[in-house]
């Protein structure tokens, strides 16, 4: 570990904010970290930690010491000369990401010449450029994050690539970026800001990409009777292809394919290019959430009045987040076709009652289960491999389960008493719906 120590600015105390400013501190340096919110400061200095990321509250607390967390901006401009702003850019009605809450942090930096702009945030192309312009004596990186929510610390602390774009007039800020992460291994990549901008935008919007592939897959495989399981073991065990992002299943969502799919989108349209295969990834991913409401029409014909228990809501497991997640979709379908819907998810389901107030919330899976006529799998949680999955076939009305992540043990299930059926798989036989 490098034996110099920085005083960090962070400038957002949300996920990505947090998580960097916990590990700059676990690292060794001090770090200033700014909020506008005045309750999540205060709980953050009592060590409280609202976002669900696995071991993070425990290093926040281990490092309180070395994390000042304020709601005014005095102190990071006084204190540190590196400002990480880590603010969100939410997507507008337009497509385009709304950067009002960067540009209030470039409007306290007019005039400075003292301190680097360090954008983790994921901007535009060519946002760099704009702020290089209007802050034309403060330096500028560009160093996009890359963490995955539920391994955002180890993403962090091992990082298998750190971009760092800056153009000429900034040098100094970008070596001291590199040697801030110097630390921690992986690769650097050292560019201009643009193309630093661009690759993660092209990155997320490739993963998101490959995911909309394998679902394709999945479906043609259901009709031609391959197991996309093992078509998309064959496919990874190509080093050009590899296995990751090759699970098929109910799409992707979260906070940032969908948002950076769209801005890579907009972004090639406001230039006069029509980049045809992101609508395709769009609409596939729109599809498959859907695809599950067709399959439990296969087995129970009509929808109306049959209970539906959905095990898991967030978006993946370890985390709470809700944002596009396919239980959203599901349950809005599902509710649409008259389905009383019961759900349980071990860490989310309190944000998930606030966006779905009529799925009824059960306090575990087999109570979601109890008299249910099918279930979902939406969110592969470890726990519900541990499932009693006998006792929860007795509890059902009928024991069908749509395993909408291929997490579970087809032979297990149907050893239970279950029919299964999962996604793009050739074992599922629906049987003939029953008379209404």
């Amino acid at each position: 570990m490098s034996e110099q120590r920085e005083t960090i600015g962070v400038v957002g105390v949300g996920w990505v904010g947090l998580v960097t400013a916990v590990c700059f501190a676990e690292l060794g340096h001090q770090v200033i970290a700014r909020d506008i919110v005045a309750e999540k400061v205060a709980a953050l200095d009592r060590g409280e930690v609202t976002i669900h990321e696995p071991g993070l509250e425990e290093m926040l607390r281990r490092n309180l010491e070395r994390i000042t967390f304020t709601t005014e901006m005095g102190l990071p401009l006084e204190r540190a000369r590196l400002l990480f702003v880590c603010v969100d850019t939410p997507p507008t009605y337009s497509g385009d990401a709304d950067l009002g809450r960067v540009m209030s942090v470039v409007d306290e930096l007019r005039g400075d010449t003292t301190h680097a702009l360090v954008m983790k945030s994921t901007v535009p192309v060519g946002t760099g450029r704009k702020i290089q312009r209007e802050l034309s004596a403060t330096a500028y990186v560009s160093c996009p994050e890359f963490l995955k929510e539920g391994s955002a610390l180890d993403d962090f602390l091992h990082p298998d690539r750190v971009v760092i774009g800056t153009d000429p007039g900034s040098e100094w800020a970008a070596e001291a970026v590199e040697e801030l992460y110097a630390p921690l291994g992986g690769a650097r990549v050292r560019t201009d800001v643009a193309s630093g901008e661009m690759i993660k935008l092209a990155s997320n919007t490739f993963l998101a990409t490959k995911i909309s592939f394998i679902n394709e897959i999945a479906n043609v495989c259901e009709e031609v009777g391959a197991d996309v399981t093992e078509v998309a073991r064959g496919m990874g065990l190509d080093d050009r292809i590899g296995p990751k992002f090759l699970q098929a299943g109910l799409g992707y969502g979260g906070s940032c394919f969908g948002k950076d799919v769209s801005a890579l989108r907009k972004l090639a349209a406001n230039t006069g290019y029509h980049f045809q295969l992101l609508n395709s990834v769009v609409e596939v991913n729109e599809l498959q959430k859907r695809r599950v409401v067709h399959k439990l029409r296969e087995h129970l014909g009509s929808l109306v009045g049959r209970r539906v228990a959905l095990l898991g809501l967030a978006f993946k497991p370890n985390t709470d987040d809700m944002r596009d997640a396919a239980s959203l979709v599901l349950a809005a379908r599902l509710e649409g076709e008259g389905v009383e819907v019961r759900a349980y998810d071990p860490v989310a389901a309190a944000r998930a009652k606030e966006l779905l107030p009529a799925v009824e919330m059960a306090p575990n899976a087999l109570a979601a289960l109890d008299g249910a006529e099918a279930a979902v799998l939406v969110t592969e949680w470890p726990e519900f491999a541990e499932i009693d999955w006998s006792e929860a076939a007795a509890r059902m009305a009928r024991p069908l389960l749509i395993d909408g992540r291929n997490f579970l043990d087809p032979a297990a299930l149907r050893t239970a008493g279950f029919q299964y059926e999962g996604m793009g798989k050739p074992e599922a036989t629906p049987t003939p719906a029953a008379a209404e």
